[in-house]
């Protein structure tokens, strides 16, 4: 064969340059395409081989083979695949966006072809990031078949390419390129080692590795484990197998909590295998961290932390998705097509919902431990996930007034134990579990023994609103607008004693109000306490204490809002109160003493009192009284 020289036209040029120079954010691509393309190769030469036997006649050993020699600046790629004819060569590597596979593809297509093999080279620019590190490459193919001529394809990336007789003996093809001094780094043994790791660790051939001079061993180890675990029926995988993968993906010490592996078919198909993990990492919370799932397709690495994959609120999920259909971009380094990327993303999502959901009815207390880890994560998909809402307060879980110690309960378990004449889901926001324990408004439930849940995460002040109601029924602040609780009897005897109090205490009411008109809008008297001496009311659509200490700790400027001040007209300090106020109204002390019932209820809920010198000053002299 005579060898020609042809020129590559004007755009086909132009593309070139593109590819070489913008498509590929990484230098080090170049390998995982060629080692990509190779595995198409033999791909197609299996594929084909099963209809005619001269294209594997000689049941070749499937393999994929890297030469690296640093002296001369040489790297070879070489597999014993399909290999290439003139004229494929010509038309596969000398025109830009011409694939040989899409080709292929299509011609199965056209012929009525249902069972084509997993090929990824789908856009024929793969071959051409060999050009960003290579100043000369050299392809020797040979077709297999009956009767085939080797094929060299030479060209240094700008002018053209040559076509001539090659030498080769064997079906395959090798690429050898000339490496630029300035990437020579890139065939350091251990660089290639690592990038063969890092990207073609699941190609189902053995790649094996020669430097030096030295010669291919074929009985040597392979870089590659050629183990995609997630591709093989789980039936057959044991639990150690798992937690060996999960501890190299993650580098987590422990074992994972739950294993989610499973294969979506029909209009799409992809295969995930999913972890979750024991306890939270550190960097859970860091807002510059990265999340999401490694993305391979078909076996193929194509980058890690692919957040379109998940939510946000499932980023303590780890694992792998291979995808047979995913559509790529031609650099393969960002996702092209939404469509089907939101398809996977929300069969993702369901799969893991259920997977925390089968765990809490399983095994609540193993459910209730993970919980304490990632709860606080998992409720950010109440303020952002509307469509699985339903699906994510079923996996919630919350202190209340009757758990013990730091125990948690789930809403339906809440649901189930409210009495029938209870329409509303009480609950109290606090910074503490402390806090919220000691909260006066908590008595009045307490004494009528209805739970009341206790909203202490700093992210429960995001998620009440989307809340908004379980299994009928509504969430209700308790320290929030007036609150009637018991029966209609007991409600209406509250109210009478109320209005008999009040024509007692009303002096002394109106006494305190001038004294703290500035910050209380109204002192009245409460039927929700039962030990304590007073509490602050808000409006109902007023910012609870807890977002505004959460706000003003940010820097944020919080408007002021007046709350009404509640009295309990059963304790005794407001019984004293009273005797003494005939008598000893118009004393200073007095009036510091009366305003310590304001004071007593910020602490109570949490907040500082107004002057915290002034407030221990006026409870040491009351006290030594």
């Amino acid at each position: 064969m005579k060898t020609k020289k042809y020129a590559f036209k004007a755009e086909v040029s132009e593309m070139l340059d593109l590819v070489v120079h913008s498509l590929y954010s990484k230098k080090e691509i170049f390998l995982r395409e060629l080692i990509s393309n190779a595995s198409d190769a033999i791909e197609r030469a299996q594929y084909l081989g099963l209809t005619d036997k001269t294209i594997i006649a000689d049941s070749p050993a499937w393999e994929i083979n890297i030469v690296a020699d640093k002296a001369s600046r040489k790297l070879q790629i070489s597999d014993n695949g399909i290999g290439m004819t003139a004229e494929e060569a010509e038309s596969n590597l000398g025109m830009i966006a011409r694939s040989g596979t899409q080709a292929f593809l299509d011609s199965l297509k056209s012929g009525g072809g249902t069972s084509a093999p997993d090929m990824i080279g789908q856009f024929g620019v793969g071959f051409y990031a060999a050009f960003m590190v290579a100043s000369t490459v050299t392809v020797d193919t040979l077709r297999r078949g009956a009767d085939q001529t080797a094929v060299r394809w030479q060209s240094d990336g700008k002018d053209g390419y040559t076509i001539g007789a090659s030498d080769r003996a064997t079906p395959g093809t090798t690429i050898t390129l000339d490496i630029m001094p300035e990437h020579e780094h890139l065939i350091e043994e251990w660089q290639i080692k690592s990038l063969v790791k890092r990207y073609s660790d699941f190609i189902a051939y053995p790649i094996r590795l020669a430097v030096d001079g030295k010669e291919i061993d074929p009985d040597s180890e392979p870089l590659n484990t050629m183990r995609a675990l997630w591709r093989r029926d789980k039936s057959g995988i044991k639990p150690e197998e798992y937690a060996e993968f999960y501890k190299h993906l993650t580098h987590d010490f422990s074992d994972p909590l739950r294993t989610i592996h499973y294969a979506a078919e029909g209009q799409l198909e992809f295969r995930a295998l999913l972890f979750l993990p024991q306890k939270p990492t550190f960097d859970l919370f860091m807002p510059d961290r990265k999340h999401g799932l490694q993305l391979y397709v078909r076996n193929v690495f194509i980058g890690s932390d692919f957040e379109e994959l998940l939510p946000p609120y499932l980023r303590f999920v780890k694992g792998v998705v291979d995808s047979s259909d995913l559509p790529l971009n031609v650099s393969r380094e960002m996702l092209q097509d939404d469509v089907i990327i939101s398809k996977i993303r929300k069969n993702l999502v369901g799969r893991i919902l259920s997977e925390l959901e089968a765990l809490k009815r399983d095994d609540l207390k193993a459910y209730t431990d993970f919980f304490r880890g990632f709860g606080r994560v998992l409720k950010e998909g109440l303020h952002f996930d509307y469509e699985n809402g339903d699906k994510l307060k079923e996996l919630m879980l919350f202190a209340s007034d009757r758990t013990a110690d730091d125990g948690l309960i789930s809403l339906r378990q809440y649901r189930n134990a409210m009495p029938s004449t209870q329409q509303e889901i009480y609950y109290l926001k606090a910074e503490t579990l402390a806090n919220a324990r000691g909260n006066p408004h908590v008595e009045a439930f307490r004494k009528r023994e209805l739970d009341v849940l206790f909203f202490v995460d700093p992210i429960d002040e995001w998620i009440i609103d989307a809340l908004g109601e379980y299994d009928g029924c509504k969430f209700r602040a308790i320290d929030q607008g007036e609150i009637e609780l018991g029966t209609e009897e007991e409600k209406s005897q509250a109210k009478e004693k109320l209005k008999d109090d009040e024509q007692q205490f009303r002096p002394l009411l109106d006494f305190i109000h001038a004294r703290l008109t500035d910050d209380i809008k109204e002192v009245r008297l409460s039927n929700r306490l039962t030990d304590s001496a007073s509490c602050l009311v808000a409006d109902e659509a007023a910012m609870n204490p807890s977002m505004r200490r959460m706000m003003q700790a940010m820097g944020q400027e919080v408007p002021k809002t007046r709350r009404v001040l509640e009295l309990n007209p059963s304790h005794p300090l407001l019984k004293r109160l009273l005797e003494r106020f005939e008598t000893e109204r118009d004393s200073e002390e007095f009036a510091k003493q009366a305003e310590l019932l304001y004071d007593l209820a910020l602490v109570a809920e949490g907040s500082q009192p107004r002057d915290p010198h002034a407030f221990t000053l006026t409870l040491a002299s009351r006290l030594a009284e």
